[in-house]
């Protein structure tokens, strides 16, 4: 099964990922360094702090899954400070982000490829500890060269969607080797835990210890902080409401923008701050506003200005990783990915500042979060433009209820926080368990 596997991805990497690759090189400021990296050609001095230290090395593949590990790797460095951390990220925004709220870690880095010479050179580089994926970061090659060198793995965070579950049975072997190889699968719900137990993995195994991004603080905002955002916004203190579009998607902008339309028909002085999921398709959302004929500032513009900035009705974020903290600004949020077929995103960002939350249908791989928010009246779920247009309408013009929907985001918050400190339980366990073995075999 590793042949064909690795017949796959090493055709896969020349037909595809590395013209793409290149592509990128010639166009992205920066992306040479994520280029090295994916291919192991790491620097001695960037993984220094962590190469051979025995370090926990805890990998993630986007913003999304950064957001979680930052909670572990603050928990980790409070319960052991002298136990050195190495992140991983997969994408630019997930370093980037990594870099951004993770100070604590001893070393930031891309994760290889994983073909199956570069996995193990990296994995004899670093040489680490333990090995920790959040959600379900699986790799066949690099999960082999850590079960050959007798590397405990943990799943933390653990998350499988129900199209994940029906995808990961066409890997057969490769998947009950993996599974083999993970010695504590650490789920966010009941139901990721039986859709793990369901794919092969050991009940014995798996254990329900809730979403690390309750724990998240790195989006906290104080009131001079809040301030500041405003300031920087152009956001005047009669702005109202002010509405928060995050991870839209295409199509997405354009249900916001009409029902910003009708919102401002009401309320002329109604902002809109747009934070697309990709960065890559800046213009063609700068060219939406305009066609719409609204006037638009940008965020990375704005910040660099001094004094007074023009107050702007539309705001579009062309920045990495101040999502979380912008939500703050919000008097309403809508998360996208959810209005078109792709999942939703994460709710837990802007419950965690208080906000009332819109979403549409389609929230798979959030659906636990959604679950707890909407059963608790914090998060509300619109179907079209029209049910977006008529939520904005009802909620900014009913201070009560806003007030209500942001009350019951943060009590959940509140009320499930904990998982980062049960995963260190099972990881401090593990690594007692592992030490006695090896202590046992000398």
């Amino acid at each position: 099964m590793y042949v064909f596997y690795n017949v796959l991805v090493t055709l896969a990497f020349f037909i595809v990922v590395l013209p793409y690759f290149l592509y990128r090189l010639t166009k992205e400021k920066g992306f040479g360094n994520r280029f090295r990296q994916n291919m192991g050609l790491v620097r001695r001095e960037e993984i220094a702090p962590v190469a051979n230290a025995n370090c926990i090395w805890i990998h993630g593949a986007s913003v999304g899954e950064m957001v979680a590990v930052s909670p572990l790797v603050k928990e980790i460095k409070r319960v052991m400070p002298e136990r050195k951390v190495l992140v991983s990220a997969v994408t630019v925004g997930g370093y980037d982000m990594a870099r951004q709220i993770m100070p604590e870690a001893d070393a930031i880095i891309n994760f290889p490829l994983d073909l199956p010479f570069v996995a193990s050179s990296m994995v004899d580089r670093i040489r680490p500890g333990i090995f920790m994926m959040v959600e379900t970061e699986l790799w066949p090659n690099f999960l082999r060269a850590v079960r050959k060198r007798n590397i405990p793995v943990m799943m933390v965070n653990g998350r499988i969607s129900e199209k994940s579950a029906k995808n990961y049975r066409y890997l057969y072997g490769l998947l009950r080797d993996m599974f083999d190889t993970i010695s504590r699968f650490c789920m966010q719900s009941s139901i990721d835990a039986n859709y793990i137990t369901q794919l092969g993995a050991d009940p014995e195994k798996v254990f329900v210890t809730g979403n690390t991004k309750f724990d998240q603080t790195y989006a906290e905002v104080t009131p001079e902080d809040l301030a500041a955002y405003k300031t920087e916004l152009g956001l005047e203190e009669d702005a109202y409401p002010i509405i928060v579009a995050g991870s839209t998607h295409a199509t997405e902008e354009d249900a916001v923008l009409t029902s910003f339309i009708a919102l401002r028909k009401k309320f002329p002085r109604a902002r809109l701050i747009i934070a697309p999921r990709k960065l890559n398709r800046l213009e063609e959302i700068k060219s939406l506003i305009a066609d719409l004929g609204f006037e638009m500032g940008l965020r990375s513009e704005l910040k660099e200005m001094e004094g007074r900035r023009p107050s702007y009705p539309v705001l579009l974020m062309d920045t990495i990783g101040e999502l979380g903290r912008i939500y703050a600004v919000g008097d309403i949020v809508f998360v996208g990915g959810s209005l078109v077929h792709y999942g939703g995103h994460n709710v837990l960002e802007p419950a965690a500042h208080a906000k009332p939350i819109l979403v549409g249908p389609s929230m798979e791989d959030f659906k636990e979060s959604y679950s707890l928010l909407s059963k608790a009246g914090a998060c509300r779920m619109i179907s079209d433009t029209a049910g977006l247009m008529e939520a904005f309408l009802e909620i900014a013009g009913d201070d009560a209820l806003r007030k209500k929907m942001g009350d019951a985001s943060i009590q959940i918050i509140q009320e499930n926080r904990g998982a980062a400190l049960k995963t260190i339980h099972y990881l401090t366990d593990l690594m007692e368990q592992t030490a006695a073995r090896r202590a046992g075999v000398k």
